[in-house]
């Protein structure tokens, strides 16, 4: 029994002195790692990716603590190319060349930066095994538009189809929109939009209004977006409008005469009269007769004819006449008699109302005035004449003037025996 315990006890202190021989072991053979890993160098950061737009230089940098007798290379990865050694450029790219610090920071130069410089560059040191890292050099191109792949100005016919095509290169892939130069809206498959998305702007029948420059603008995020201008132009035969196709005048008026015409090509427009004869603006002529003045505004043009000094002869029709290469169309404006305002009327019965006075017993004399009177006179005599005139109705003329003195003199008349009233309850 006691030789079984005393066995027992050694077994344990045996166990015992080999698990602090296994801990001590340990603990000196990672002493010894340790001192082995810091006599080794040692990268003391990572390689920073860099992005860089195409055209500019570029800077990779790779820092090595505890380099000592070590040698430092940049390496492509993709292509496995050794650029530099050390001190020494390997590569025959003028474009690379190479920089370092204080035998720790170690710099790669990569001048006017192309898309094929795009890719992983690795720095190495020659430990046994090898460290290395590595770093990402994304080069950016700023959008440009492919001009032989991109529509130019375009002249399309009213009611077709037309497709304007805009082609965009760079890195990253470009977005293209359209949208029209002057920031209006415009129609596109039926609904009102200010801008269309895509490489491609599609507009199904097309109209007049579609007319004008429109604007493909490619972007990626990198500086500067890029525009090119196409201008659309819709071709359409004139076309005519007359504010006023009656127009009344008294002789010695001048009178201008209007027509609105759309057309593209631009119209030829002119002015003819009731016979035929086309009329030449005298506008240049002092106390010319006729003057012609068009006011364009695109597509649309307003056709002014001024007449000076009217007289019997120029009372009848004239004709308006708008033409291009698609063709002509006309309108035609009636130029009428009407009688002259009546200005001969408006004093009599002021002057009689101004003279008119009354006298009170025993008091000065009091003029009394009705200017207001004799201003609703005119009023409504010139409001009985525009009602009851008719073009060429001489008979009308003179009725109408008949009744303008009797307007007057009925009022005259009452206004009088009103002022004889008073005069008899004063006195």
């Amino acid at each position: 029994m006691n030789s079984m315990r005393t066995s027992t006890h050694l077994n344990a202190k045996m166990t015992f002195f080999i698990r602090l021989y296994c801990v001590i072991w340990i603990a000196l053979l990672t002493s010894c790692s340790s001192t082995t890993e810091s006599m080794y160098p040692r990268f003391a950061e990572p390689i920073p990716n860099v992005t860089v737009t195409v055209g500019r230089d570029a800077l990779l940098a790779c820092v090595v603590d505890n380099l000592r007798g070590f040698k430092v290379a940049w390496v492509r990865m993709d292509t496995q190319t050794i650029l530099s050694i050390h001190h020494n450029i390997i590569t025959q790219n003028p474009r690379i060349s190479l920089s370092y610090n204080d035998h720790r920071s170690w710099y790669l130069h990569i001048k006017s930066v192309q898309e094929v410089d795009r890719g992983w560059y690795m720095c190495q040191v020659n430990t046994d095994p090898m460290r290395s890292r590595k770093g990402y050099l994304q080069v950016v191109v700023p959008p440009s538009i492919i001009d032989n792949m991109t529509s130019t100005d375009m002249v399309v016919r009213e009611g077709s189809d037309v497709t304007l095509v805009c082609r965009a290169s760079g890195y990253p892939e470009p977005y293209v929109m359209w949208r029209r130069e002057d920031g209006q809206d415009f129609n596109y498959n039926g609904e009102s939009v200010s801008v269309v998305d895509g490489e491609t702007l599609t507009i199904a029948k097309v109209s007049r209004l579609h007319m004008g420059a429109y604007l493909c603008i490619a972007s990626n995020g990198v500086p500067p977006s890029i525009s090119k201008r196409i201008m659309l132009m819709v071709q359409f035969p004139p076309m005519l409008s007359i504010p006023n196709q009656l127009e009344g005048a008294y002789i010695g008026q001048d009178v201008t005469l209007e027509c609105h015409t759309e057309a593209y090509p631009s119209s030829i427009n002119y002015w003819t009269t009731d016979r035929g004869d086309m009329i030449i603006s005298e506008m240049e002529i002092v106390g010319g007769k006729y003057e012609a003045f068009p006011m364009d505004s695109g597509y649309n043009k307003f056709m002014m004819l001024k007449i000076r000094n009217i007289t019997k002869e120029d009372f009848g029709f004239y004709k308006c006449i708008a033409k291009n290469s698609l063709g002509e169309t006309d309108g035609i404006i009636k130029l009428d008699e009407i009688p002259a305002p009546p200005s001969a009327f408006s004093t009599t019965p002021k002057a009689v109302l101004d003279n008119q006075s009354f006298k009170k017993k025993g008091r000065h004399e009091n003029s009394v005035t009705n200017d207001a009177v004799s201003s609703n006179f005119q009023g409504e005599v010139y409001g009985e004449q525009i009602r009851t005139f008719g073009f060429g109705d001489e008979e009308n003329s003179s009725n109408v003037r008949k009744s303008s003195i009797n307007y007057v003199f009925i009022p005259f008349c009452f206004i009088h025996l009103i002022n004889t009233l008073i005069h008899w309850v004063l006195s």
